[in-house]
This record gives C-alpha cells, structure tokens and sequence, in this order.
C-alpha cells in the first residue's frame, strides 16, 4: 500500500470518530425516548409515558436525529440499535 492510499484510509476512519463521540452525547431524556420509540411508541404515547407533551418529544427527537445524523425516526432506530 503506498503512503498517499495509507493516509486517505486513515482520513476516513478520523473521520468517523467524531459521528460516534456525538452519538454517545445522548442525554438520558433523549436516551429515554429513543429506546421508547425503539419499541415502537407513538410521539403521543412516549409523551403520555414521560409525562411530557409531543412538542417536547418531537423537539427531543429533533435534536437526537441531528447527533446520530439522520433524518427520520427508523434511520435513527435502526443507528441508535446498530452502536449498542
């Protein structure tokens, strides 16, 4: 393997390391409502589960679907369950 390919697969593995530092930032509410929704919960049962209203929820979800960099709620499910 020459030097130049050397460096770009370490680039690209330095890369990563900050995706999986962000997703570990998941606060315990966040984490809360994430496993909830892992289970399949609507955002009106996970707000009626935590005592919380469904902004709140979707105001969460929002900001865990910004750390685990994904768009929807089963990119996120499907990410959330593939690090644990």
């Amino acid at each position: 393997m020459s030097s130049a390919i050397a460096r770009k697969v370490v680039q690209h593995f330095k890369k990563e390391t900050p995706h999986k530092q962000e997703e570990l930032s998941l606060t315990s509410r966040e984490k809360q409502i994430i496993d909830l929704l892992v289970k399949g919960a609507l955002y009106k049962e996970i707000a009626s589960e935590l005592g919380i209203g469904v902004e709140t929820v979707r105001t969460h979800l929002h900001k865990v679907y910004k750390k685990l960099h994904v768009r929807t709620r089963t990119e996120a499910v499907v990410k959330y369950l593939g690090r644990n």
